[in-house]
């Protein structure tokens, strides 16, 4: 069975930098998505599209088919005030947000200094070309639930409670 919009994928990865150091792997844990919706950067998905259970591929993703360039207006400096608990604050920590038009957005702590705290919302991997190596493990079609959810159920998606 080909991959294609509404298959549920599992797939085995490791992602690397240009370096070639390991940013995340799926620790035989095995990633499942469902194929279509808009739940994994569209060029993985490009590159996932029409192959099959048993392939395998290494595929360099730019960032304009990832998370995008980064943005140094979503990097601003802040009073260590504006924060619930400023004592609390410190590089490295993060937090959830909205942006102006609603997108959620994880903001990042990127430098503490006395009264200032810079913040970025940046993803993490912005900038960056994403290196995949894959194994494709499974391809079947998506349950009516799944569908209707938009992710996949079970190991490797989602459990609800």
């Amino acid at each position: 069975m080909q991959i294609a919009n509404n298959k549920v994928v599992t797939i085995d990865y490791v992602l690397t930098d240009d370096q070639g150091n390991v940013i995340d792997r799926s620790e035989g844990g095995r990633f499942a998505y469902l194929h279509g919706a808009n739940n994994i950067i569209p060029g993985l998905e490009r590159a996932l599209d029409g192959k099959e259970k048993g392939d395998s591929l290494a595929v360099s993703i730019p960032p304009e088919e990832g998370y995008g360039q980064r943005d140094e207006s979503l990097t601003q400096v802040v009073s260590r005030s504006a924060f619930e608990s400023p004592d609390d604050i410190e590089v490295g920590r993060q937090f959830h947000a909205q942006s102006p038009e609603g997108q959620p957005l994880v903001i990042t702590v990127v430098a503490v200094a006395d009264d200032e705290v810079t913040i970025d919302g940046n993803h993490p991997l912005a900038g960056a070309n994403l290196n995949f190596d894959i194994s494709i493990v499974d391809v079947r079609d998506a349950t009516e639930e799944e569908l209707s959810h938009g992710h996949v159920h079970g190991p490797g998606g989602v459990e609800h409670a």
